[in-house]
């Protein structure tokens, strides 16, 4: 997606408040990708991304931004805690497994896609391969007329849906079993080690018909798709649009005594160093460089420093951006002027019950309100704090909803807001005089 990158901010404050120096410095970084992928490929191989480095404290917004951005140009992304390569039993090749979880990331991402162009030829076969039992099931259960009599109502029956819920008996395929290789690592599936050295099991199943076609409709599309293309391409999208977002980076910053059983945080830096350096991992679909992956890795800093990480890293993260704590007016903002709000999601979520719930502006400004200062008075948790409020706030309509009751509309009101918080409005006020 050829985004300028305003365009990029404009489109990541339809979910995000505030923050624009992050969202600046992520725009950038992003059409510079589109910037280097028009260059000569030899201009190309000497250009690699400015990776960034996000400070502040949880739920501002961090993960979001990384999370957003990616999702824009559909570009692979996984988040990684950078504290999970301290724990007992990590050694320094398990950080290569955040470059193949991206991999992975990648390789569904092009199926997927793959699987929507070959949706509807998948679809018509995997239909007529339906009628056909059905008829047979039909025919042999009531004794109907042979099926090329009938085969067009049934197609016509089977897109409306009328044979659904029929229990139907036929072949599934397997999935290849599941294998822990290392106690307390993850399953690995013998079908992803062996491929297609290992024959496709099939079993007779009953089950219906809409969770056959499925199957079916999975089983087709399979067929229609090039694994061979997709595995290239997923490669290709990892080494070039990859995104690793590495959070809790502070946690591993500074020296420490290495007595102790868990790894040391400066080894771990020097582990993760050369997969941000420019790498080249093996990975089950082929072998993948990490030169030109885009970095962002993330922390509270509110102990240790970036100037705390060992040079060599520091050096691999030219752009530093500070995220601010959020006010009240961010609250506000995020409460009104972001797509699928809190307010809407609650709104939607009770409408199913037949509740037409309502906020008034003032009660917007008490929760708004309310959420900034206990953020002040205890641990500053962010945006997370408005799902606290709001739980709480909701509590009893969302207890009491369901049933038979008639269509009611509820209007949330200053009023409202302050006697169904008057309990954790009470905690923030003592909090105050505790010093």
């Amino acid at each position: 997606m050829n985004l300028s990158p305003k365009q990029i901010v404009n489109e990541l404050n339809k979910h995000i408040i505030g923050q624009e120096e992050a969202k600046k410095a992520v725009a950038i970084a992003l059409r510079n990708r589109y910037r280097r992928a028009m260059l000569s490929p030899e201009l190309r191989e000497e250009i690699t991304p400015k990776n960034i480095i996000m400070k502040g404290p949880t739920g501002v917004g961090k993960t979001e931004i990384a999370r957003r951005l990616a999702k824009l140009v559909k570009a692979p992304f996984i988040k990684v805690e950078a504290t999970k390569y301290t724990e007992v039993g990590y050694v320094g090749k398990d950080v290569e497994g955040m470059v193949r979880d991206l991999v992975e990331c990648a390789f569904r991402l092009v199926k997927d896609e793959k699987t929507a162009e070959v949706a509807v030829k998948a679809t018509d076969v995997a239909e007529h391969k339906m009628v056909k039992i059905l008829s047979e099931a039909l025919k042999a259960d009531r004794g109907e007329t042979p099926r090329e009599l009938f085969e067009e109502n049934l197609l016509e029956n089977l897109r409306k849906g009328q044979y659904d819920n029929m229990i139907i008996e036929t072949e599934i395929a397997e999935e290849p079993k599941s294998m822990e290789l290392i106690p307390g690592g993850a399953a690995i599936s013998l079908g992803s080690i062996f491929g297609e050295m290992l024959p496709q099991r099939k079993r007779k199943r009953k089950i219906n018909v809409k969770e056959a076609m499925k199957f079916f409709i999975a089983e087709e599309s399979d067929k229609l798709i090039d694994d061979e293309a997709v595995k290239e391409e997923a490669l290709r999208r990892a080494e070039n649009d990859g995104i690793i977002f590495i959070d809790e980076i502070d946690k591993i910053a500074g020296k420490e005594n290495t007595s102790g059983a868990d790894v040391s945080r400066e080894g771990v830096q020097r582990d993760i160093l050369p997969i941000v350096e420019g790498s080249t991992v093996m990975t089950k679909y082929g072998a993948v460089k990490t030169d030109y992956m885009l970095f962002i890795a993330a922390g509270a800093f509110h102990v240790a420093k970036v100037e705390d990480l060992i040079p060599e890293l520091q050096g691999r993260f030219p752009v530093s951006v500070e995220l601010q704590s959020l006010t009240k007016e961010d609250f506000v903002n995020i409460l009104t002027n972001t797509e699928h709000s809190l307010t809407q999601q609650y709104a939607v979520l009770l409408a199913v019950d037949n509740i037409d719930l309502k906020f008034t502006p003032d009660a917007i400004d008490a929760i708004a309100e309310i959420s900034a200062e206990i953020n002040l008075t205890s641990e500053d948790i962010g945006a997370r704090r408005l799902h606290t409020v709001m739980e709480y706030l909701l509590e009893d309509i969302s207890f009491n909803a369901g049933g038979d009751y008639p269509p009611v509309t509820v209007e949330i009101n200053r009023a409202y807001v302050e006697e169904h918080l008057s309990k954790i409005t009470r905690d923030r006020d003592l909090k105050k005089y505790v010093l």
